[in-house]
């Protein structure tokens, strides 16, 4: 209830909520919800009145009535009443508002998981498109999307609601789990297995040869042949025009909840941990093999044969050439430790000039000619 003045106190119209482990796999289609159903979804607590009614999400300046908007630091209490938002998702530290406001403890995850559930549409099986190729003994599930040039090999199976966009490519014996989609000119080879839930996005080509290669004394390079698969499992997606190597022996393995962004490359027998992040135009080694939760910033190089453990962390546009410890942060070229990197970077763009001033400090300091020397 919100109270005569206009500011909602903590005491008046709090509600808590017990967390919901909620699953968007696109089976929902609630197109508005009251505050007390959203703070259910999320765990979180509602100051101000719980049956008021939103329709979506939006940035705290460009949310306009019926919708939430969210906050994810302190901010002034000015800036909370300023928006045309209906309420807003704060961190816990916000006691009061102006606003009906939903307390949590993390606003960027709650945002994310209401925006889901506000974009979520229900699954509408269409089967396979007449003018895609279905190759022979395939196990395709009836509840599937399957677009037009779309072309599956001989022997591939796929599982419940999944969706296979216009121009897709899959080769012989690929396994696709429940609720994947491939979006439109993904290529997926032979053998490739894809779990749950994965997202692949355009232009990315999964399962493609490493480059391995075996130099002859004369310098003739002799392919070396990859007969491995790739194995991606559950809830990761992949970004546009991404590639991953098969393995030469054996897999390329890519572990659940790992998230990769456009323009990677993944080299032949790279193993990546549960819930990694790579973004855009990370290069991977052959073989190199990473833990739980490492990130890697754009540009990133990672040398093959090397490991990085757990939580591991590397800074955009470094080159890393050994392997880390659990949690070490580093970057550079080579990669050093970070807080070494930020002493020494600014020093970088002053070394001519430290250079010619050393070079003047020793002549300065050169011992003087002998003259008998010099007769």
């Amino acid at each position: 209830m919100v109270a005569q003045s206009g500011k909602i106190s903590p005491a008046e119209g709090r509600r808590t909520h017990p967390p919901k482990k909620q699953y968007f796999t696109g089976i929902m289609n609630k197109k508005s919800a009251t505050l007390a159903e959203l703070a259910d979804l999320v765990g979180g607590e509602i100051i101000g009145d719980p049956e008021v009614r939103i329709h979506g999400l939006a940035d705290l300046d460009m949310a306009g009535p019926g919708e939430i908007a969210f906050i994810v630091k302190n901010r002034r209490d000015a800036e909370i009443s300023a928006t045309r938002a209906e309420a807003v998702i704060v961190p816990l530290s916000v006691d009061q508002a102006e606003k009906p406001v939903i307390r949590v403890k993390d606003p960027n995850v709650a945002a994310a998981i209401i925006h889901n559930h506000f974009l979520s549409t229900p699954f509408v099986a269409s089967g396979v498109h007449p003018r895609a190729h279905v190759g022979e003994s395939c196990r395709i599930s009836d509840l599937v999307n399957i677009g037009p040039m779309a072309v599956l090999g001989n022997r591939v199976r796929i599982g419940d609601r999944v969706t296979i966009h216009p121009g897709v490519v899959i080769g012989d014996e690929v396994v696709i789990g429940d609720d994947t989609v491939l979006n439109a000119n993904v290529v997926v080879y032979a053998r490739t297995v894809i779990g749950a839930r994965v997202i692949i996005h355009s232009g990315t080509v999964i399962g493609s040869d490493g480059f391995g290669y075996a130099t002859t004394q004369q310098g003739t390079h002799i392919k070396r042949p990859h007969v491995g698969i790739v194995r991606i499992d559950d809830d990761v997606e992949i970004g546009a025009n991404t590639t991953i190597d098969r393995g030469t022996f054996g897999e390329t393995w890519i572990k659940s909840g790992t998230k990769i962004d456009n323009l990677v490359q993944i080299g032949h027998n790279v193993v990546i941990g549960e819930n990694s992040l790579l973004v855009a135009q990370v290069g991977i080694a052959g073989s190199a093999v990473l833990g739980r939760n490492v990130v890697l910033g754009g540009q990133v190089g990672v040398k093959g044969h090397i490991l990085l453990e757990d939580g591991a962390m590397v800074a955009a546009k470094s080159g890393v050439h050994a392997g880390l410890k659990k949690g070490e942060v580093v970057a550079g070229i080579p990669a050093i430790p970070i807080r070494q990197w930020l002493k020494a970077s600014p020093v970088f763009a002053s070394l001519p000039t430290m250079i010619r001033e050393m070079r003047e400090m020793k002549k300065g300091l050169a011992p003087p000619e002998d003259p008998e020397k010099k007769e």
